[in-house]
């Protein structure tokens, strides 16, 4: 069982790492954090995006795996705030494999909303497959 060691809220980890919030719409996310987006043969390489997403899913999980080795399930505020930042990571890469496959963040996220709710309505949200 995983665990919190104390609630913390993210916007006030981020408060301490960060003088300023900013509060922005998945759309503009993605506009602005194209701005940081430097890697070879932008706007023609989805591959490269692709490979930093499951890298930085791969940091979360052997920070998770560390969690259950090292402190019996518990998620104390620094590992917190570690996480926080590889989601963000996470959250980049995402950001621009989307605009290299011409996707709007805006629109995935309401169209997977969409479709969990639908799921849930129908009582599928358990079991397998794509199209439930």
């Amino acid at each position: 069982m995983v665990s919190f060691g104390s609630t913390c809220d993210p916007k006030e980890i981020f408060k301490r790492e960060s003088s300023k919030i900013i509060n922005m719409t998945f759309e503009e996310y993605q506009k602005t954090s194209r701005e940081t987006a430097i890697y070879p043969n932008k706007d023609n390489d989805f591959i490269y995006p692709t490979l930093g997403l499951v890298g930085e899913a791969g940091e979360i999980a052997e920070k998770i795996k560390k969690v259950l080795r090292d402190k019996k399930g518990i998620i104390d505020e620094e590992t917190q705030k570690e996480l926080s930042k590889e989601l963000g990571d996470v959250l980049w890469y995402l950001s621009q494999l989307s605009t290299e496959l011409g996707l709007s963040l805006e629109e995935i996220a309401e169209l997977n909303i969409s479709k969990l709710q639908s799921r849930k309505d129908r009582g599928a949200l358990h079991g397998s497959g794509d199209n439930r």
